[in-house]
């Protein structure tokens, strides 16, 4: 609530949730709030909010911290959902949120902490809604988010043992969903694993 109200207000808050599961607590504010602002105000009013949504760790999570909501806010209109599946993205998908003009939710796997990728250290922006061909292939198309982007590479070098050649696609976010490049990907290796 704090965090809605300073950003119609004009700040830019940045909200941390250790995990994502008790976002459910917070389902009014985030919904019937934050992501209706613009439409309740006739588009007078923004809610640049951003919401780090922390999933994941592995085994030994009880049920109520091992949940993956991104297909639930991914359908809730004027939120945006992003998955980074790299620091770089990490990074980059967090500045673009930060600067736009809504509310958006950064589901960031705790897995991916312990990897390592490169990151300028000058400031950078990946687009919101634009995903990336993260391995070129020619036989099938895996499309993964977040910590299965990770796997999904694992399984191509597997399948490539086979003489079988994937494509890996990470859309980096569920909303908006890019599309275009899933299809594009889709049209070429006529074959898809989501």
């Amino acid at each position: 609530g704090i965090g809605i109200g300073s950003a119609i207000m004009g700040k830019r808050p940045v909200i941390v949730h250790a995990r994502n599961d008790f976002l459910l607590l917070a389902m009014d504010q985030i919904v019937n709030h934050a992501a209706k602002w613009k439409f309740m105000s006739g588009g007078k009013l923004n809610c640049p909010l951003v919401i780090r949504a922390i999933v994941g760790r592995g085994w030994g999570q009880a049920a109520q911290h091992s949940q993956s909501l991104q297909a639930l806010f991914s359908h809730i209109p004027g939120l945006k959902i992003a998955l980074p599946a790299s620091a770089y993205d990490a990074k980059g998908l967090l500045l673009a949120a930060i600067n736009d003009a809504g509310p958006v939710i950064l589901i960031e796997y705790r897995l991916l902490y312990e990897t390592t990728t490169h990151v300028p250290y000058d400031p950078y922006t990946v687009p919101l809604g634009r995903g990336q061909v993260v391995r070129s292939g020619r036989d099938v198309t895996i499309v993964a988010f977040s910590y299965m982007v990770k796997e999904a590479l694992a399984a191509a070098k597997v399948l490539e043992e086979e003489g079988i050649d994937v494509e890996v696609v990470d859309p980096r976010s569920t909303s908006p969903l890019d599309m275009d490049t899933i299809l594009t990907s889709i049209r070429k290796t006529r074959r898809v694993i989501v």
